[in-house]
């Protein structure tokens, strides 16, 4: 009898385990959970829409009032809205506004993705090897820190004015900046991980595909973002000191031709181009890709 009752208690005591058990798997499994229901448009447009708007609005509003109320009375130094509005559409019926967004546009990306060839390799090499890390690691860092503006006089000098001297001017300010990411982001990766993989069998070149590039993504993504930054700053320095026809118009020779030319909205129109396609470029290429990044570490829930 004594025997059966104890039987029944011990049962009783491995339910109650295995009921614990299940709970706490079941919290776990909601805590990991991601919400992937839809964000409704309404919270969508006040959170994500309208601020901007209302910034923009608010810019105007604020530069209109300073012509109306003559603060600034002379248009030779603060152009109206509608004057510059007045350029914009000159440009567009001209066929020539795409055209200068393009000549630009094309140039940076393309020296961005010659810097990202070059630049990733060589992170690579000085984040895993000591020596080159030494040797070249603080000339990096030195690069990184020097102003785009100087290599385009030499730069000049060297290849002459051709396109060739623009890509050259965006590779030397955009890859100190990705590889010092890269660096970085390997830096960071937790020596556990690098146990794990050589203990699998991930070494070398496998190792450092399926282990390190992984884990570096973070610090990688923010050098490819202030790469592309330095590219598309690198790209108006040279645009706006060198010119010449086989270079084309760009955005920053359209700012130089607004200076030259003593008008002020059609440097204003430059600076706004120049303002839009870098806020641009980060909202549709490296702004999701951030996201992407975070989510897929678990740092980013998506609401």
């Amino acid at each position: 009898m004594a025997s059966t009752e104890t039987k029944a208690d011990g049962n009783a005591k491995d339910s109650g385990h295995a009921n614990d058990l299940a709970g706490l798997e079941a919290g776990l499994d909601a805590l990991e959970t991601v919400q992937t229901s839809r964000t409704p448009f309404r919270q969508t447009l006040v959170q994500k829409i309208l601020p901007p708007i209302v910034a923009v609005a608010l810019v105007l509003v604020v530069w209109q009032a300073l012509i109306t109320f003559k603060v600034v009375d002379d248009p030779a130094k603060l152009p109206s809205p509608s004057d510059v509005w007045g350029e914009v559409r000159e440009a567009w019926l001209q066929g020539t506004l795409l055209d200068f967004i393009w000549t630009s546009v094309s140039r940076g990306l393309f020296g961005f993705v010659m810097a990202l060839a070059i630049g990733t390799p060589l992170g690579l090499l000085v984040a895993r090897v000591r020596f080159v890390r030494a040797a070249i690691g603080p000339i990096l860092s030195g690069l990184q820190s020097l102003p785009s503006v100087a290599w385009v006089p030499p730069a000049v000098i060297w290849l002459g004015l051709k396109p060739e001297m623009m890509y050259a001017v965006i590779l030397l300010g955009a890859v100190p900046s990705i590889a010092n990411g890269l660096v970085s982001g390997v830096d960071q990766v937790p020596p556990l991980f690098l146990r794990a993989g050589r203990t699998l069998g991930a070494t070398g070149l496998r190792g450092t595909w399926h282990i390190v590039m992984p884990a570096a993504l973070p610090g990688y993504v923010a050098g490819l973002k202030q790469g592309w930054a330095f590219s598309w700053r690198s790209l108006m320095a040279a645009e706006i000191i060198a010119s010449s026809p086989e270079l084309g118009v760009g955005l920053g020779q359209l700012l130089e031709n607004g200076r030259n030319t003593s008008s002020m909205s059609m440097v204003f129109l430059a600076i706004f181009l120049i303002l839009i396609v870098g806020i641009a470029i980060d909202l549709l290429i490296f702004s999701p890709l951030e996201r992407w990044v975070l989510r897929s570490r678990g740092l980013l829930v998506r609401s």
